[in-house]
């Protein structure tokens, strides 16, 4: 049976709407090689996109390689995660003895579970170190195999502002740029969850990844596609929602994807079945959301200054510019002018604030209604 709502996790098929767009222009860029880079605020579906584009391009002359790299700290932390998945995900488990991959692991001990299943996924552990790999054959890996098998891969990446966090992000990504321009069998899609981090990487001209390829800014999903969606799955359950009740949660979310699916979530659970929304449940819903988030959102606040904190109650209460202002700074107590800039920056490193065309709002519209009920 279809999961009616879902978050916290990539959404396929049924779970997944709108983006038609975005879709078509991806599946485009993949066929024609073309680099990608995806950036948006966090919670918006950019992974839940890729992933779909890459499931309708499986029938095509085309290997998608799927990995996330949030956990990868060092440089070589990151080329083991990338040899790897790339290893597993262009060939079979009898492949990987063949002529794809054993040159590149030649140098290694491997260690690889199977399975009796011959259809289930297999892992492996690679242990590439400086002396058994330099950067460059690990780079070079995807394009070899793609040669070899005379196929184009499309190498999607997630969380690679990651990379911008490394020791010596620079030179890393200057050797990850310098190898990647000339490869023609294998296109790069990169995409992170912190803006700030992503645009530093790929808007300043002095990066080594500026213009590296089709930059696209994700946005929300239409209010309209959304209502329809709650609409229909709240239907396809035999519950009632109008189309003001479901615009209601999208309106309280600012139309995060993922929390959209949340808050749609805990009110089918609460709606009987034969039965419909109403104006109460709604409103015990969107309180459950703020409930269940709250644990998160004392961890964000927690560990903030005074300062800080009093920066954030001026954002709420709608204040987006203009900080350094003698009136906002008293009125708030942010202290004194020069301060201001250590406030943004502080906020910003730790993504809870975002700045855009100089207007400073918070990434996360749930975490904002949580603060104006708490907090204020």
């Amino acid at each position: 049976m279809e999961r009616k709502f879902v978050f916290g996790t990539a959404v396929t098929d049924y779970n997944f709407t709108g983006r038609s767009k975005e879709t078509e222009r991806l599946k485009t860029a993949f066929r024609s090689g073309i680099n990608v880079i995806l950036m948006s605020a966090r919670r918006l579906g950019k992974t839940s996109l890729v992933k779909h584009v890459c499931q309708q391009l499986k029938s095509e002359e085309i290997i998608t390689v799927y990995l996330d790299i949030f956990s990868c700290k060092s440089e070589y932390d990151f080329y083991n995660k990338l040899a790897t998945e790339v290893l597993k995900q262009t060939a079979s488990r009898k492949e990987l003895w063949l002529d794809e991959a054993k040159d590149f692991m030649l140098r290694l001990a491997p260690k690889i579970s199977l399975s009796p299943n011959p259809t289930s996924e297999f892992s492996i552990a690679l242990g590439i170190t400086p002396k058994t790999h330099s950067p460059e054959e690990v780079l070079s890996l995807a394009e070899n195999i793609a040669v070899r098998k005379q196929k184009r891969i499309v190498v999607c990446i997630d969380e690679f502002q990651q990379i911008g966090e490394m020791d010596n992000s620079a030179q890393v990504q200057a050797r990850l740029r310098a190898i990647w321009q000339h490869q023609k069998h294998v296109s790069y899609c990169l995409f992170g969850s912190k803006r700030h981090l992503m645009s530093s990487i790929f808007l300043h001209r002095s990066m080594p990844f500026y213009q590296f390829g089709d930059l696209i800014a994700l946005e929300k999903i239409s209010t309209k596609e959304w209502v329809e969606y709650i609409v229909s799955h709240f239907a396809d359950g035999n519950k009632i929602i109008t189309n003001e009740q479901a615009e209601s949660i999208c309106t309280f979310v600012d139309n995060y994807s993922s929390y959209v699916q949340q808050l749609a979530w805990i009110l089918y659970t609460q709606t009987k079945e034969g039965e419909g929304v109403t104006e109460e449940s709604v409103n015990i819903a969107k309180q459950d959301l703020l409930n269940v988030n709250e644990i998160l959102f004392m961890q964000m606040v927690e560990p903030l200054s005074e300062y800080q904190f009093n920066f954030l109650r001026a954002v709420v209460n709608g204040v987006h510019s203009d900080f350094g202002l003698a009136e906002i700074r008293e009125t708030y107590k942010l202290g004194s002018y020069s301060n201001i800039a250590r406030l943004k920056k502080a906020l910003l490193e730790r993504d809870i604030i975002t700045s855009e065309n100089k207007t400073i709002t918070l990434t996360d519209p749930v975490f904002e209604q949580w603060f104006k009920r708490k907090m204020m």
